[in-house]
C-alpha cells in the first residue's frame, strides 16, 4: 500500500503523530494503521523529543522552527500544534501581541516551502476567541495568502471516545489546486452521535486511592482553598461518572489553588489528590504502552501539551479522503 508522506512540526511527545499513523489500542478499542509515513518530526523541547524517540521507529530531532529549513522535502501533509501558551486562558503572563509568540507565521513559512496537499494546525480555544478572534483571523489570512482554502472547527475530544472535555481549534488548509472540500469527522459519542454515550472518567480511574501518598494534597493546601474567595475556581474535583476537565501541562502543581482538575478521594477526610502521570496520559488517550522520558513534571507537561491521539486518528480519516481523491 502506498504511504502518504507527512511532516510533523511542534511534534512534542508525539500525540498527533501517533493518531496520524494509527496502530494502537485505547480502552479496549483498536485504532488501525493509517497509510502515513512521517518523514520529518521536530520540536524545540529536548525531553519531549526523547519521549517521541522512545515510542516511534522514525526519529524526531531537536530543532527551533525559526531556524528550520526543510524546503528540500516533499510531503503530502503537514501537521502541527503550534505552542499555545501566548493564547491560553490559564496563562496570566501571556503576551500574544509579540510577533515572536505567534508561531503560526513560522508554520506558514514551512508550509509555503513544502507546499503539501493539506495541512492541519491546532491550538487552544483561546486562540480562536482571544481579542474577538484577531489572532485566529490573522493566521487564517496568512494561510490563505500562501495558497490554501481554509476550514476550521472547534472539536471536543469527549465527542470522539475520550473521557475529557478538551476543546481545541483545528485549522485545516487544502491547497487551492485541489478541488475537494474538507469535512471534519462526525462525533462518535454524545448527543450528536447515535453510536455511543460519552466515555466516563471511571473507565480510567478504577480506584480513587493512589498507590503512593505523594499524589495527595497536604492539609495546608486544603485549608488554603477554604479561605479562597467563593467566586474563584479552586479544588475542581471531578465526577468520575462524567468527563474530566481539560488535562493541562500544570498537573505537577503543589497547590489546589488552580483551575486544574483534581480528584476528591474522601469528602469526610477532605482528601484531594492529583492525577498520576499514567492516569493523565490515559485521559489524553495515550495507550498504556506509551512511555515518557524525564521526571514526572516533564511527563505532565508533555501530556498536557499533546494533541489527543484518538481525536487525531479520526481527523486522519478526513485527511485521507482528500489525499486519496487527489491521487
Amino acid at each position: 500500500m502506498r504511504k502518504f508522506k507527512a511532516i510533523s512540526l511542534f511534534c512534542g511527545c508525539g500525540g498527533a503523530d501517533l493518531g496520524l499513523i494509527g496502530g494502537f489500542n485505547y480502552l479496549d478499542q483498536n485504532y488501525p494503521d493509517n497509510p502515513f509515513k512521517i518523514i520529518h518530526a521536530s520540536d524545540i523541547n529536548a525531553k519531549a523529543v526523547e519521549t517521541y524517540n522512545l515510542n516511534f521507529e522514525h526519529k524526531a530531532s531537536i530543532q527551533d522552527i525559526h531556524e528550520l529549513d526543510i524546503s528540500n522535502l516533499k510531503a503530502d501533509v503537514i501537521i502541527g500544534g503550534f505552542p499555545c501558551q501566548p493564547f491560553s486562558t490559564v496563562n496570566p503572563t501571556k503576551t500574544p501581541s509579540k510577533k515572536s509568540n505567534q508561531l503560526f507565521w513560522e508554520m506558514a513559512r514551512v508550509i509555503n516551502d513544502v507546499k503539501p496537499s493539506i495541512f492541519v494546525a491546532e491550538n487552544v480555544q483561546g486562540f480562536y476567541r482571544l481579542n474577538n478572534g484577531f489572532y485566529f483571523k490573522l493566521a487564517c489570512n496568512e494561510f490563505e495568502k500562501i495558497g490554501y482554502q481554509i476550514f476550521h472547527k472547534l472539536l471536543d475530544t469527549s465527542e470522539y471516545g475520550v473521557p475529557q472535555k478538551r476543546k481545541r481549534i483545528f485549522i485545516v488548509g487544502v491547497r487551492n489546486d485541489i478541488k475537494s472540500l474538507f469535512e471534519f469527522p462526525n462525533p462518535t459519542h454524545g448527543e450528536d452521535s447515535c453510536l455511543a454515550e460519552k466515555v466516563k472518567l471511571s473507565e480510567i480511574i478504577k480506584d480513587l486511592w493512589p498507590k503512593e501518598e505523594k499524589y495527595f494534597f497536604s492539609k495546608r493546601a486544603v485549608e488554603g482553598v477554604k479561605k479562597a474567595k467563593n467566586n474563584m475556581k479552586r479544588a475542581v474535583a471531578q465526577d468520575i461518572n462524567g468527563q474530566c476537565l481539560t488535562i493541562t501541562s500544570h498537573l505537577a502543581k503543589v497547590s489546589l489553588n488552580s483551575r486544574d482538575p483534581v480528584l476528591l478521594v474522601s469528602k469526610e477526610k477532605e482528601l484531594y489528590r492529583r492525577f498520576t502521570p499514567q492516569e493523565a496520559a490515559s485521559i489524553q488517550s495515550f495507550p498504556l504502552n506509551f512511555r515518557f522520558h524525564g521526571s514526572e513534571g516533564d511527563s505532565y507537561r508533555q501530556i498536557g501539551n499533546a494533541i489527543s491521539p484518538v481525536l487525531m486518528w479520526h481527523l486522519s480519516k478526513s485527511i485521507l479522503k482528500i489525499l486519496k481523491k487527489e491521487k
